[in-house]
């Protein structure tokens, strides 16, 4: 083999293997609508804050548990003279005074701080405790809004291919019906006139398939970007719409419209409950407090630094302090009548807010019965479009027909399938809202 030649062979091949290997396709992952929030479940940011939220409360709480053990403190000082204090006795020859303190003086112990009785502080591990069940009953609710958002973005992917679907089987109607009447045509069969018009109806069915394109493109980024995978991997949702159809009477029958699972009340409620607890404590503040300490020193004093000559003299008390409040220019009194007319308030809101979202779900069971008899009516209008589409097709065929026949008919088909689609779309959609607004936690 020619040496010149062979440089350029394996350059040949490189470029080749190279464009190989950027022509093949990137793992795709497929994925169901319970992968979908499992996904979702476990990776989103929103989740994990919710979760470490729960986390912080729960610290919280310890460390106000932790007021009602003994505080002990080790403490240790040093003390330099810098001018000694005098003492005049007032006896004769003594005039100059007497000069009192050390250079040097040393302190060191332990001290020891328990409450005995304290209701403000009692009250306060309440409220902790109702801290943590509300960050809890936050992270709920943050589960089963991504669940419904997942959802929602889900079934808009499952949508957008099923309408893709409808408009390519439009698309190769059309071109098949043009390519037949193309043959016919150079047979002399047929006048130019039906050509042109099978023409349009292959062009006009065309921008339908590029926008359904574009409209899976943009669900897909959705539902990637709500599972927090990157816009540029490749993900297929396992199923069609048609998966959901044998269920849609069923679920419908099994809705239950109570709000008691509902994450906005609860919160309410907890709320409630802290506010409570709140004008407890602050109530509270006019009672007694008893408290206990222990202190336990070593003291010594030296006009040098002599360690070792050091005498450390030892002394302990132990001490119990009552605190009565008498007077503090009527804080406590405004501060248990704000917490008052805040309860007042949130009881107000409980009620607005129950019966807004008892709105909500009344709209959301009517939008899914009114999507049921939707579905109910395409579902037959499909029938009844696909078998006066094939009589249309042999009616053109026997010379009965015309183009326009066909491309009403083709019309109406695509019409019926499409709306077929969107109503279990829309049921969908509905019975997620429904089930978010009655608060039903996802498994």
């Amino acid at each position: 083999m020619n040496r010149k030649i062979f440089p350029i062979m394996i350059a040949l091949l490189i470029v080749r293997c190279h464009t190989v290997c950027s022509q093949a396709p990137r793992d795709t992952l497929y994925l169901t609508l319970k992968q979908a929030l499992e996904i979702a479940l476990s990776e989103s940011p929103t989740i994990r804050i919710a979760d470490q939220e729960i986390e912080k409360r729960e610290y919280a709480k310890k460390g106000t548990y932790a007021s009602l053990f003994p505080q002990i403190d080790v403490d240790g000082s040093y003390q330099r003279t810098i001018k000694k204090r005098t003492m005049y006795l007032g006896i004769p020859g003594m005039e100059g005074g007497l000069k009192m303190d050390r250079n040097n003086a040393y302190s060191a112990g332990v001290t020891a701080v328990m409450p005995v009785i304290s209701v403000p502080l009692w009250k306060s591990l309440q409220i902790s405790a109702h801290d943590v069940e509300l960050s809890i009953e936050k992270a709920r609710s943050s589960r089963i809004e991504m669940t419904d958002q997942v959802k929602c973005a889900f079934y808009g992917v499952l949508l957008a291919q099923d309408a893709l679907n409808v408009f390519n089987r439009a698309y190769d109607n059309a071109v098949f019906n043009y390519n037949e009447i193309e043959r016919k045509y150079r047979q002399g069969l047929l006048a130019e006139y039906d050509l042109i018009r099978a023409n349009v109806s292959v062009k006009n069915a065309e921008p339908n398939v590029y926008d359904a394109e574009n409209t899976l493109v943009l669900a897909h980024w959705q539902l990637k970007a709500l599972l927090g995978l990157n816009l540029e991997s490749n993900v297929a949702c396992v199923g069609s719409l048609s998966d959901f159809e044998n269920a849609l009477a069923g679920d419908y029958l099994q809705t239950d419209l109570t709000l008691h699972n509902n994450s906005d009340l609860k919160q309410i409620d907890i709320q409630h409950q802290q506010l409570r607890k709140t004008k407890q404590m602050q109530i509270a503040q006019y009672y007694p407090a008893l408290g206990i300490q222990f202190n336990y020193q070593w003291t010594s004093s030296s006009d040098n630094f002599k360690f070792r000559d050091y005498k450390w003299a030892p002394y302990s008390t132990a001490a119990l302090s009552l605190k009565i409040p008498i007077f503090s220019g009527g804080k406590r009194y405004a501060d248990v009548k704000k917490t008052q007319l805040t309860i007042h308030q949130l009881t107000d809101q409980r009620l607005d807010a129950e019966r807004k979202l008892n709105v909500a779900a009344k709209q959301y069971n009517d939008r899914m019965t009114t999507c049921i008899k939707q579905y109910q009516a395409a579902s037959a209008g499909v029938k009844q479009a696909m078998k006066s589409y094939d009589i249309t097709m042999k009616r053109y065929e026997t010379g009965e027909g015309t183009m326009l026949d066909i491309n009403d008919a083709q019309l109406s088909l695509t019409q019926a399938q499409l709306n077929m689609n969107q109503s279990v779309y829309n049921y969908l959609v509905a019975k997620s809202g429904l089930e978010k607004t009655l608060g039903n936690t996802p498994e």
